[in-house]
């Protein structure tokens, strides 16, 4: 185990924040100095992070959660991802030409959830009032904030596009007719004026008005100016057409953000927790099933055998994913099976010496038609053309810079939040004209094809990648979570297993050298397959590189320090807090005390 890290581990007794901007994680601490919790806490820097991060994630866009509460010792997942609207069907998409859902404008929107579920969690789990927690993103956004290089490079890259084709986004994001200046004083005054309309909802209790404001976004002014934009929008996209948007009024107005139980895995004593498979979150859960029969303790954690399992594994996992996941509300998910000890023992044993170059989905008895039809599918082309990827995250890796964010939280009496928030950025769709606010893209993640769990329906959760991590052992718990598309669970999956095998810290896992798989079909337009790829900081070592090529991997060695964006918090059986994030990319902070 290496000594080094970037940073120290933060430790403290009062409470931790942690997450992908400083100024985020400084407003999170500042809640709970003023005697927030973990849950006030966590509003306030998503909502902040909204400002911010505005190219990685929105109000219009979409957030998983894990909470733990103190109170109850309950761990529970909240679900703020919007479904596909009434109109969205395949035959609807087929009758304009696709073959696949564009990645950006507004054919790809679904109902949009992050506000709703930013606001159920407030109300059921906060003490503060709602003009509290929104108060510092209307700050931010009135007042004005450091624009990131990063968001500034992003707005360049698509100013020209604005100004000729969506207009509204250029008057918000080039207001003086050109791109922002990186680190210059950036202002939002219409998302700030939207959000005090929405701060300062009436009501004669907290509740009351946390469910004005809610209703006010789904059927209220927010909801009219949406509705008023879309009733005449007919916008260009990645297909090179224009399309309109198939989301109606009443869409909307009928969806709730909503609770769940998570789903859980035992692993070397600790339970580790994840969100159903309308996420990508079990495929993490069925990579250490498959890794739970490897002595991994013995290899050397940043070696080309240690490496070389784990990417093996990640693409069996990654297979079944692509094969049975999808909204369980609407599908029969195999998932007991999939993470039985027999099913696992079967692909455990599918782990080779050398670097596979095959789709392999497992074979579930009664589900092999989906195994099949994933196999054809990844050999599918699309015709989209070399096209970036419409998810921003891996694009400071490709063409374009940007990500996701997360959100890690601990309060003094231990509450817990994980929380990946992600869609509505500033690329995927036009500004919503006096709202200050982009729609989401998430319905590129449906595929066009009828009798999958991933078939675009009606009603039906889009198999999103967002996925925040809970995992508790003997008192002690872990938040955790990463941006990465569909690199999180992988960049999860390696951070956790150095903690538990090789006596990592949360900021040693951080910094060590991280890797990925690019086998699988990736979940965002175009929907590339590339077997046998897999990227690589180059801090393992030009050996470890040269054996990965010798065991047949395709490997990209990426720039140093490119890889992943983790953060962690933990609360050790004796109240100890710790937190961490990561040094890559220069704007994730821990704080705490």
């Amino acid at each position: 185990m290496s000594d080094f890290t970037t940073r120290p581990e933060i430790r403290g007794t009062f409470g931790v924040v942690t997450s992908t901007h400083w100024i985020a994680s400084a407003v999170g601490m500042g809640i709970l100095e003023r005697g927030g919790n973990a849950f006030d806490a966590a509003v306030a820097t998503g909502l902040t992070l909204q400002v911010v991060e505005p190219h990685l994630n929105g109000p219009a866009g979409d957030m998983p959660a894990i909470l733990y509460s103190a109170q109850t010792g309950e761990i529970r997942v909240l679900c703020a991802q919007g479904p596909a609207p009434a109109a969205a069907t395949i035959e609807h998409y087929r009758a304009q030409g696709l073959t696949l859902i564009p990645g950006s404008g507004l054919l790809a929107t679904v109902v949009p959830g992050a506000f709703d579920g930013w606001m159920l969690m407030l109300k059921d789990h906060g003490t503060m009032e709602l003009c509290d927690v929104m108060q510092p993103a209307i700050e931010y956004a009135r007042d004005g904030h450091p624009m990131l290089p990063r968001v500034a490079d992003a707005i360049a890259g698509v100013a020209e596009y604005f100004a000729a084709e969506w207009p509204s986004s250029a008057a918000v994001w080039c207001p003086t007719g050109a791109a922002p200046e990186p680190h210059a004083l950036f202002r939002n005054p219409d998302l700030a004026a939207t959000w005090q309309r929405l701060s300062d909802s009436p009501g004669d209790s907290r509740a009351a008005r946390i469910d004005a404001a809610r209703e006010a976004w789904r059927s209220g002014f927010v909801a009219d100016a949406i509705f008023d934009y879309l009733k005449d929008a007919k916008v260009h996209d990645v297909s090179g057409r224009k399309h309109s948007a198939v989301l109606a009024r009443s869409d909307m107005a009928d969806w709730r953000a909503t609770y769940e139980e998570p789903l859980s895995f035992e692993y070397h004593g600790w339970t580790v927790h994840k969100t159903a498979p309308w996420s990508q979150g079990p495929v993490l859960l069925q990579a250490l099933a498959i890794l739970k029969g490897v002595d991994l303790a013995a290899m050397d954690p940043n070696g080309a055998e240690f490496v070389h399992v784990v990417i093996e594994a990640i693409k069996l996992a990654y297979a079944d994913r692509e094969a049975y996941y999808g909204d369980p509300a609407h599908s029969d998910i195999p998932m007991a099976h999939l993470l039985s000890e027999e099913y696992n023992a079967a692909r455990r044993a599918l782990i080779a010496d050398t670097a596979s170059m095959d789709q392999r989905p497992g074979r579930v008895p009664g589900f092999e038609h989906l195994a099949d039809a994933y196999i054809e599918r990844a050999a599918r082309d699309f015709g989209a053309g070399p096209v970036a990827a419409q998810e921003p995250t891996m694009a400071h890796l490709t063409e374009r810079r940007g990500d996701t964010v997360h959100i890690d939280i601990i309060d003094r009496w231990g509450n817990m939040v994980s929380a990946t928030p992600s869609g509505g950025w500033l690329q995927s769709s036009p500004i919503i004209p006096g709202l200050g606010f982009a729609l989401n893209s998430r319905a590129q993640m449906f595929w066009l094809d009828e009798g999958l769990p991933t078939s675009l329906a009606p009603g039906r959760r889009p198999r999103t990648t967002l996925t925040p991590s809970m995992a508790e052992k003997d008192g002690a718990r872990i938040a955790f979570g990463t941006p990465g598309g569909d690199q999180q669970d992988q960049w999860q999956l390696i951070w956790f297993l150095r903690f538990v095998h090789h006596g990592f810290d949360l900021q040693q896992g951080i910094d060590a050298p991280l890797f990925h798989s690019m086998h699988f079909q990736g979940s965002f337009f175009p929907r590339e397959v590339r077997p046998g790829e897999m990227m690589v900081e180059p801090g393992v070592g030009e050996a470890v590189i040269a054996d990965l090529r010798a065991r047949g991997h395709r490997v990209t060695v990426a720039a140093p320090w490119t890889v992943g964006r983790l953060t962690a918090a933990m609360r050790d059986a004796d109240g100890m807090l710790r937190a961490a994030a990561t040094p890559r990319l220069m704007q994730a902070y821990a704080v705490g005390r």
